[in-house]
C-alpha cells in the first residue's frame, strides 16, 4: 500500500515545470538527462533559431520589473485545497456548477490537473488599475498563508492595499499580478476554447501586449469597443463612455469566431421540434441573378438539375413552395434557425443602466456592486464562444466573478437555447470596510444575513437570487440553477515539521496524517482535486462491513476513511468493494484510498491490501 505523503505529486496541484520538461524530452531527447535539461545540447540542435544575447534586451515585448518573479509563480505548485461547503450551497446533489472562494492565483493552480484542457470560454473582468483597486503582493514562498492572512482567517501582517498613482510601481505591480494567472488560465482552455478580457484606457495597451506573448499574437481573435453609457459628463479631455474586450483563441486555427443569430428575414416554422426560417432570395444570391426566380422558371434560368434538385428537395422538406400576393410561386429553402449565425460587430452597445437594472431586478441593492457589467454583455459572449456545442456541458470559467454576472450568464442563456453549460467563478473574499461609506450597504446586509462580511458573500447571494428568480419566472425549467461552494485553504494532509525541542508531542500527532478538525468531505475533495477529478462528479456511498465507502465516477476511485478499520473488518471490508466494484465495472483502472492511521495495525493493512491486490485491485493509496 503506498502512502500518499505531503511531498507526493499526488499531495500538490500540477507541476507545471515537470510537464514543460516532459514536452521538451518528447521533442529533443538528448537533450534531457534524469529530468534536467542541457541548455548547450538544446543550443546546439536549435541551432540559428535561437535569440543571440546582444539582441535578447532588444526584442519586441513587454518588460518589467518582477517578471521573471511572476514567471516563477505561476510554476510554483500549490499545497492548498478547496474545501466543501454544502451549507453555502444550492442544489449540491445535482449541480455542475462551481463558485469558489479564494486567492484566484492559488485556485487556478488546484483546477491544473481537474480542467486542463477542457474550458470552453474564460472570461474575466480584472481590476482596470484605475488607482483605488486593491491588489497585495504574491507570497512566493507561502501564497496560502498569506491569503489566510489577507482574509482574517488567520493573525498575520499581510493586508491590502490600494495600487496608487503615486507608486513607482504602478502598472508594474498590476502587470505581475496578472501575468502568472494567465498563464494559468492558457492551460485550462480546450484547443478550441477562448480567452475574453474587459479593460479600459489604463491598462488595455500593456494587456494586448501580454495577452499576446501568452496566448501569442497569432492567436488575436478580435478588439471590441462596449459602449456603456451616453449622454454628457465630466471630463479632463473627454467623456469617455466606452471600454474595451480582448479576444484570444488558444489555437485560431481550431477556434470559431463568436457567432450569434442571424437576422430573420422570412416565416419561421417548426418541424419536430426544430425550428427553420424559409429563405425567400436564396437563387437570386446563389446565383447572381436579379428579383426572386419563380418556380416555373427554375430550368429556363438555372438549369435541369437544379430544377430536378429542388424537386426533390420539396419532397423531403429541404425546400418549400411559397405563393406571393401577386400569385407567383416561388422556392422557399429551409434553413435551422439554431445553424444559421453571423458574426459579431466590433462595436457593441451594453449600457451601465442595464446592469443596474439586472441587480434590481433580483432584488439586491445596486450599491453592492462597484461597476457591474451588464447581463446582456455576458450572455452575448457565453452564446458567442458555444453557439455550436451549446448543449455539450461547455465550461464557462471567470476568476474575477465580482458580482457573479458570468454566471447569472450562464444560467439564463441556458433558459433561453436549452443548453447545458456550466460555470466555475472564483472570487476572493475580500473584507468589506464598514468604515468605507460605499460598502457601508453591503456591510449591513451581510450582518442581516448571518454572512461573513466579504465580496463572496455577496456574489454568492446574486447566483442564488439569480436562480431562483428564473425559476420563478420559468417553472417548467428543469436546467441547472445551483452551485457547489468550495473554500480555498491549507491542505488536509499534515507535513512533516518537527521541531526538536517538541519531538515527542510531533511524534504523537504524526500517528494521523490528516490534521484535526477536518471532515471526511474534506479529504474526499482534495483526492479529486489531486488526482484530476471533476468536482462535481457523481459520488456514490455504500456501508460496506458497517465502513462508509465512497465510489467517485462510477468506480474510478474507491475510498473508505474510516479511523477504526480492525484485523476482523479486513476481509469483509476488502471483498465487498471487490464486489462492488464489479457491479461498477469501471473503464480503466481504479485507485482504492485508505487512511493510513485507519488500520489497527500494519497486519490488518497488509492483509486488506493484499486482498485486493488478488482480485485485480492493485492501485491501493494510503493517506
Amino acid at each position: 500500500m503506498t502512502p500518499i505523503e505531503r511531498t507526493n505529486t499526488k499531495a500538490k496541484s500540477a507541476d507545471l515545470i515537470k510537464a514543460n520538461i516532459e514536452v521538451l524530452k518528447s521533442l529533443f531527447p538528448e537533450a534531457v538527462s534524469e529530468g534536467k535539461v542541457d541548455i548547450t545540447v538544446l543550443k546546439d540542435l536549435l541551432g540559428q533559431t535561437l535569440l543571440p544575447d546582444e539582441e535578447r534586451d532588444e526584442k519586441y515585448g513587454l518588460n518589467w520589473f518582477g517578471k521573471r518573479k511572476a514567471r516563477q509563480i505561476a510554476l510554483t505548485p500549490s499545497t492548498g485545497t478547496l474545501r466543501p461547503c454544502k451549507e453555502d450551497s444550492v442544489d449540491w446533489d445535482t449541480t455542475k456548477n462551481l463558485m469558489i472562494e479564494g486567492d484566484n492565483l492559488e485556485v487556478l493552480k488546484l483546477l491544473q490537473k481537474s480542467y486542463a484542457g477542457q474550458v470552453k470560454l474564460i472570461y474575466i473582468d480584472p481590476p482596470y488599475n484605475t488607482g483605488k483597486d486593491f491588489v497585495y503582493p504574491d507570497n512566493f514562498q507561502d501564497n496560502i498563508k498569506n491569503y489566510l492572512e489577507l482574509t482574517g482567517q488567520i493573525e498575520g501582517k499581510a493586508k491590502m492595499e490600494a495600487n496608487t498613482e503615486s507608486s513607482g510601481r504602478f502598472h508594474t505591480d498590476w502587470l505581475t499580478m496578472m501575468l502568472p494567472r494567465l498563464k494559468l488560465a492558457r492551460n485550462l482552455l480546450s484547443d478550441d476554447g477562448a480567452i475574453i478580457c474587459s479593460i479600459g484606457d489604463e491598462e488595455v495597451a500593456n494587456l494586448t501586449t501580454l495577452m499576446s506573448e501568452v496566448f501569442g499574437y497569432e492567436n488575436f481573435s478580435s478588439h471590441f469597443c462596449i459602449i456603456r453609457s451616453e449622454g454628457g459628463g465630466l471630463a479632463k479631455q473627454v467623456i469617455k463612455g466606452h471600454d474595451f474586450l480582448l479576444v484570444y483563441a488558444k489555437n485560431i486555427a481550431l477556434f470559431k469566431p463568436l457567432r450569434r443569430p442571424r437576422d430573420i428575414r422570412g416565416e419561421v416554422v417548426d418541424i419536430e421540434g426544430d425550428e427553420y426560417w424559409i429563405e425567400e432570395d436564396w437563387l437570386r444570391k446563389e446565383f447572381g441573378s436579379y428579383g426572386t426566380c419563380e418556380y416555373h422558371e427554375i430550368e429556363q434560368y438555372h438549369g435541369l438539375s437544379k430544377k430536378n434538385e429542388i424537386d426533390a428537395g420539396l419532397v423531403t422538406g429541404i425546400y418549400k413552395l411559397i405563393k406571393k400576393r401577386n400569385g407567383a410561386v416561388i422556392v422557399g429553402r429551409l434553413r435551422k434557425v439554431e445553424d444559421d449565425s453571423s458574426k459579431f460587430y466590433s462595436v457593441q452597445k451594453h449600457l451601465n443602466a442595464n446592469a443596474t437594472n439586472d441587480i434590481i431586478e433580483i432584488g439586491l441593492n445596486v450599491d453592492f456592486f462597484s461597476y457591474p457589467k451588464p447581463l446582456s454583455l455576458i450572455t452575448d459572449l457565453v452564446l458567442g464562444a458555444t453557439y455550436f456545442s451549446k448543449k455539450d456541458e461547455d465550461i464557462i470559467l471567470d476568476f474575477f466573478a465580482g458580482s457573479g454576472t458570468t454566471g447569472h450568464a450562464v444560467m439564463q442563456k441556458n433558459l433561453e437555447d436549452g443548453g447545458n453549460r456550466r460555470f466555475i467563478l472564483v472570487q476572493l473574499p475580500e473584507p468589506l470596510d464598514p468604515d468605507n461609506k460605499d460598502q457601508k450597504a453591503a456591510v449591513e446586509y451581510c450582518t442581516a444575513l448571518g454572512k461573513p462580511k466579504n465580496i463572496a458573500e455577496l456574489t454568492k447571494e446574486r447566483l442564488r437570487r439569480a436562480g431562483k428568480k428564473i425559476k420563478e419566472g420559468n417553472p417548467k425549467f428543469s436546467g441547472d440553477l445551483g452551485f457547489r461552494v468550495f473554500k480555498l485553504d491549507t491542505s488536509n494532509i499534515l507535513p512533516w515539521e518537527p521541531e526538536w525541542d517538541k519531538l515527542d508531542e510531533i511524534l504523537r500527532k504524526s500517528t494521523d496524517h490528516v490534521k484535526a478538525g477536518r471532515s471526511e468531505a474534506d479529504i474526499l475533495y482534495e483526492l479529486l482535486l489531486k488526482l484530476g477529478l471533476d468536482l462535481a462528479v457523481p459520488i456514490e456511498e455504500k456501508l460496506i462491513a458497517s465502513k462508509k465507502v465512497y465510489s467517485i465516477g462510477a468506480g474510478t476511485l474507491l475510498v473508505c476513511l474510516d479511523k477504526n478499520i480492525g484485523r476482523a473488518d479486513a476481509d469483509p471490508l476488502a471483498l465487498g468493494i471487490v464486489t462492488w466494484h464489479k457491479e461498477l465495472a469501471p473503464v480503466g483502472e481504479t485507485t482504492c484510498v485508505f487512511l493510513d492511521s485507519g488500520f489497527a495495525d500494519d497486519v490488518t493493512k497488509t492483509n486488506l491490501s493484499a486482498i485486493l491486490n488478488q482480485h485485480g485491485l492493485g492501485n491501493v493509496r494510503s493517506l
